[in-house]
């Protein structure tokens, strides 16, 4: 399935953020800083293996765009997998808000990632994601910066307070 999405840090949460639905996610990944991308995740109660990579056409697109599979596994089987990813652990808190018929997902990253909020949202067609005008509580885009790649976050090596 392609995914075509933007990426953005979130200046000031939206009001009521605790209204939206959230899911609680954890991820590793397999492979870190090789394509294609592997990621074992546990999406609230459900644990998923997700295969990611992109052509080097769209690696030069503005937007980011890719070819995702999400297959699911066991918790047996993530628990398994996770004693063997690269790097660590990523937590988050992610939180669905409306938006102009869309849907905005607000990561709250949690533990050695504190203090960092990034927002996704995906689009249908490419020329949906160039006409996108954000909300005002969205900051900079970071939408093609590697450093808020979770792959490369996972790493460890990086300082958050650059990030932010």
């Amino acid at each position: 399935m392609k995914e075509i999405e933007k990426k953005f840090l979130v200046s000031q949460l939206p009001e009521h953020l605790q209204n939206y639905k959230k899911v609680e996610i954890v991820q590793g990944y397999l492979n870190r800083g090789s394509e294609p991308v592997l990621r074992i995740r546990k999406y609230g109660k459900d644990y998923f293996l997700t295969y990611k990579y992109a052509t080097d056409e769209e690696k030069q697109r503005k937007i980011n765009i890719c070819t995702e599979y999400e297959l699911p596994i066991t918790s047996e089987a993530f628990n398994h997998l996770k004693t063997k990813i690269d790097g660590k652990i990523i937590s988050k808190t992610r939180y669905y808000v409306p938006f102009c018929n869309q849907t905005l997902e607000i990561d709250i990253f949690k533990d050695w990632l504190e203090g960092l909020v990034i927002a996704e949202i995906e689009f249908e067609t490419e020329d949906e994601a160039r006409k996108f005008n954000k909300p005002s509580w969205l900051g900079k885009e970071v939408t093609k910066d590697r450093r808020y790649r979770n792959s490369y976050m996972s790493s460890g090596n990086v300082d958050v307070q650059e990030l932010l």
